[in-house]
């Protein structure tokens, strides 16, 4: 299966047309990673907070351990105290909570500006060339066979105004089996394909007589 035309300058198009496409993937990565370092950057508030928190609950503790060990009341200071380490730990989690948050959001902006921005171009890029690489394929295996078939072929798909550049009425010529546009047709076929006309005209189908 060839995945280029055999013309070079259809075949220069289609390469041009991969290295855009890759050119194209490439810079939407780009794109999606700058994003989500951009978003990742939100996660410094919520390092604060949790910073904060650590620091409250660390200081609390601290202040808990030491009343502990006030004569009488030391038990209830540090209960007392305790509800503060308790509310740093909320903080800390929170500001945790946060980053890991700011972080799903950052991948998830990511591959949205990947999939978004890539899989349309890629899609329609890869129908033009599996279509075009089929087209070309049965041209190819019938070329140097039936040109009627390339100048059947020619005719439902190629606009009017191509078709007129032939023959002023192919249809009329196809049926009067006229082998000087029949070729002409094939040839516009295979060249719109960006393939190289046959070999050798093929030879006219041969009608069979009926016995006298």
């Amino acid at each position: 299966m060839r995945p280029y035309a055999e013309r070079p300058a259809r075949a220069i198009a289609q390469i041009l047309a991969d290295l855009l496409v890759i050119g194209w993937v490439v810079l939407v990565v780009q794109v999606a990673l700058a994003a989500k370092e951009l978003i990742d950057t939100l996660q410094g508030p919520g390092r604060t907070l949790g910073d904060a928190g650590g620091a409250v609950s660390g200081a609390f503790d601290d202040a808990a351990r030491t009343a502990s060990g006030v004569p009488f009341v030391g038990e209830d200071l540090a209960r007392a105290l305790g509800t503060g380490t308790a509310a740093g730990d909320a903080l800390s989690t929170a500001g945790r909570d946060l980053v890991q948050t700011v972080a799903t959001a950052a991948v998830g902006a990511a591959w949205g500006v990947v999939l978004l921005g890539t899989v349309p171009v890629v899609l329609v890029w890869l129908l033009l060339r599996i279509r075009w690489i089929r087209a070309a394929a049965s041209a190819r295996a019938v070329r140097d066979v039936d040109s009627d078939l390339l100048a059947l072929r020619a005719m439902a798909r190629l606009p009017v105004r191509r078709l007129l550049a032939v023959s002023h009425d192919p249809a009329a010529a196809w049926r009067r089996d006229d082998r000087v546009t029949m070729t002409r047709l094939a040839a516009l076929e295979l060249r719109s394909l960006g393939l190289h006309p046959p070999d050798r005209v093929p030879d006219p189908p041969t009608v069979p007589t009926s016995a006298s």
